[in-house]
């Protein structure tokens, strides 16, 4: 749990799609999903709480892909240039490769494997 609220380190793509965006996601369709049962259509607690309790462990989640790409965690203010921001924030964190091998911010997540070239074999 205490990764999920640390804003220390890098994680690779996969780690930001399977342990922060889809169980916020799945939380909050969740959380809706009660408010509308419960006819709560227009204070909507459960979502409002839902959505205030993701907001660290989101916010943690994409300083660490920005620190995977070797860039300051002050890149999520990116998000607040209409329309260009969000667009670009969501390409480099959710679907570009990070620095290849160890950065500023830590071992590279996908392994030292991950760091290397692919080169072909050789045939003699």
């Amino acid at each position: 749990m205490r990764d999920w609220l640390d804003f220390q380190g890098r994680i690779g793509r996969r780690t930001f799609w399977l342990a922060y965006v889809l169980p916020i996601f799945g939380a909050e369709i969740l959380a809706s999903l009660v408010d509308i049962g419960l006819g709560l259509y227009t204070m909507a607690p459960f979502t409002i709480l839902v959505s205030l309790l993701s907001i660290w462990p989101g916010l943690a989640a994409q300083v660490k892909r920005w620190h995977d790409h070797d860039r300051s965690g002050w890149w999520v203010l990116i998000q607040l240039v209409p329309l260009v921001g969000p667009i670009y924030a969501l390409v480099m964190i959710g679907f570009l490769r990070g620095t290849p091998g160890p950065n500023r911010f830590g071992p590279d997540p996908l392994g030292d494997a991950a760091a290397m070239p692919a080169t072909p074999p050789m045939r003699a």
